[in-house]
């Protein structure tokens, strides 16, 4: 798995090490195995506003966005090593981490796995569909050590 990591954002000094860990992972929660390519952008709040009105027009900042390269199914193993784009806001990231208790780096990898899922063609437009995102998230997350993001919110 190749990361190439793009830094806007002097900020983020840690992401070429947090995608790393995350992207990876992810691959590996999804039973996939090969030399595949994601393209990461650190970026700040303006930043991602801009983009996320340019291509969903929300133009209000968001934590994470991505860009799959082309159409894909679950579970199905992509054609094209190059899986797609993703682009990480600082600033949201930091005020969602303290909003809910949670150390930047372990929200940050998660949003990271988030996103690499969404490359793999998962969605949360359904609720059958988020139900399973949500599940494979929280596998592919208690693999690296971190706790059910999702957790405070079924109580």
């Amino acid at each position: 798995m190749i990361a190439d990591v793009i830094v806007e954002d002097a900020r983020w000094i840690d992401l070429e090490r947090l995608a790393q860990i995350a992207i990876p992972a992810a691959l590996r929660g999804s039973d996939l195995t090969g030399d595949f390519e994601v393209a990461v952008m650190g970026c700040d709040d303006t930043r991602i506003a801009a983009l996320n009105a340019d291509f969903r027009g929300k133009p209000v900042p968001t934590n994470v966005l991505s860009w799959p390269s082309g159409d894909r199914m679950p579970g199905k193993v992509p054609d094209d090593p190059e899986l797609g784009d993703i682009a990480i806001a600082f600033d949201t990231c930091r005020q969602e981490a303290a909003e809910q208790d949670k150390p930047f780096e372990a929200h940050v990898i998660h949003l990271l796995v988030h996103a690499t899922l969404h490359l793999l063609g998962h969605d949360h437009q359904t609720d059958a569909e988020a139900a399973r995102m949500e599940a494979l998230e929280v596998k592919i997350l208690a693999g690296l050590g971190f706790p059910d993001p999702y957790a405070s919110g079924r109580e």
